[in-house]
């Protein structure tokens, strides 16, 4: 039967002091708080991996930035996906990878690429003016967004004040050149 451990206090966490060695303070269901020598208070969550049952560990961020409070609510999501046979560190850095991959393809970057490849096809000028457009009237609105997250309605309201000012033909080029970055974008992520 499994030790019953008594769980930390507020009090407790804030006056931990350093020692000559890393110790842990324990607060039950395997979170701890690791206190290191040079006073750094840090919460992991020890388990064991849901395939290979080798015990491990996972951070949950430092004291006083995380709170026992949070870590203790980073526990009860690790212990569910636990449940699941889901290895919370691999949650986590697979939810990371995925956050890095939307935010490095932005309509930005995404209309970079489609217009290097343009660029073999149209003059030196015509392809500046294309980006000079996009600059203009696209990218200070949704240039920095994740191109999965580019909506229809959302690029129409960005494009309804260049409509209001009668410059339709202007409208119809920045309909097409949004279309061209975004196919292409759909072309790569298949």
């Amino acid at each position: 039967m499994a030790r019953r451990t008594a769980a930390l206090t507020n009090t407790e966490v804030d006056k931990a002091k350093p020692k000559d060695k890393v110790y842990k303070l324990a607060d039950g269901e395997g979170l701890q708080l690791r206190i290191k020598p040079n006073g750094t208070k840090t919460w992991l969550f020890d388990y064991f991996k849901p395939i290979a049952k080798t015990r491990t560990s996972i951070s949950f961020g430092a004291y006083p930035e995380v709170s026992l409070k949070t870590a203790r609510e980073h526990k009860v999501v690790a212990r569910e996906l636990l449940a699941q046979n889901i290895d919370p560190k691999d949650h986590r850095d697979n939810a990371k990878q995925i956050a890095l991959k939307a935010h490095s393809n932005t309509l930005k970057i995404v209309a970079a690429e489609w217009l290097k490849i343009k660029k073999t096809k149209v003059t030196e000028d015509y392809a500046i003016d294309v980006w000079r457009s996009l600059e203009l009237h696209i990218f200070p609105y949704i240039g920095n967004k994740p191109i999965d997250q580019v909506t229809a309605p959302m690029t129409i309201d960005i494009i309804r004040p260049v409509e209001a000012k009668g410059s339709l033909e202007t409208v119809r080029r920045l309909c097409q050149r949004l279309n061209g970055a975004c196919n292409r974008f759909c072309v790569t992520a298949i």
